[in-house]
């Protein structure tokens, strides 16, 4: 009987042969498209630092940062507006509230490339001059903080809930404020405040 092509016996495994060619062949490829891949990702690198102007408080702002830098941290640690404050870190305190746009926006979250070419409000560019915004006077008439840390977080919030047209009931006040948490418990206060500067926010 004569042997098979490729059997083991005639001491030539075709199978094998094919099978080994095939994957020298692939080590250059692959071994291209690993270096394409790094060569993409370094030049993508998130960590590289970019220029970014943000518009805050009515002005512009240069800044030179790393790509991956928050809101709040632009704020804070570049352009030294520390009234933002960082409670949680995670968008579930509230306390880094501030508007884009006159939208309330927990700035913890939000990457400052994001905001580039938006109006960026702080705490610190609500009062004109010499005079408090009404929100702001109305926490200080209604003592609607103890601590302060999370007040200029429930403040920004406020402003946004009544130009929002939330503030209508102390029950609409308090289900369109509930994403700022207040640790000391001034919720009464928070809410008698609002419902107080509210005819003023509309009326201007």
């Amino acid at each position: 009987m004569s042997e098979k092509p490729g059997s083991g016996r005639s001491g030539f495994d075709r199978r094998s042969f094919m099978a080994g060619a095939a994957g020298s062949a692939l080590v250059p490829i692959v071994a291209r498209a690993a270096a394409q891949d790094a060569s993409v990702s370094a030049a993508s690198d998130p960590a590289l630092p970019v220029d970014v102007t943000l518009r805050v408080n009515g002005k512009d702002k240069r800044l030179h940062i790393d790509a991956r830098t928050t809101v709040l941290d632009a704020l804070r640690e570049h352009l030294k507006l520390t009234g933002s404050k960082k409670g949680c870190d995670h968008g579930q305190c509230g306390a880094c509230t501030v508007l884009i746009d006159d939208r309330r926006v927990v700035s913890c979250l939000t990457l400052a490339l994001a905001a580039e070419g938006q109006e960026i409000t702080t705490i610190e560019g609500l009062a004109t001059d010499d005079h408090l915004h009404p929100m702001q006077q109305a926490f200080v008439d209604n003592d609607a903080f103890q601590c302060g840390y999370c007040t200029p977080g429930q403040i920004m919030s406020a402003v946004a809930c009544v130009k929002e047209g939330h503030a209508g009931s102390g029950a609409d006040i308090r289900e369109y404020m509930s994403g700022n948490i207040c640790r000391c418990a001034a919720y009464p206060n928070i809410v008698a405040a609002v419902k107080q500067a509210a005819p003023e926010i509309m009326k201007g």
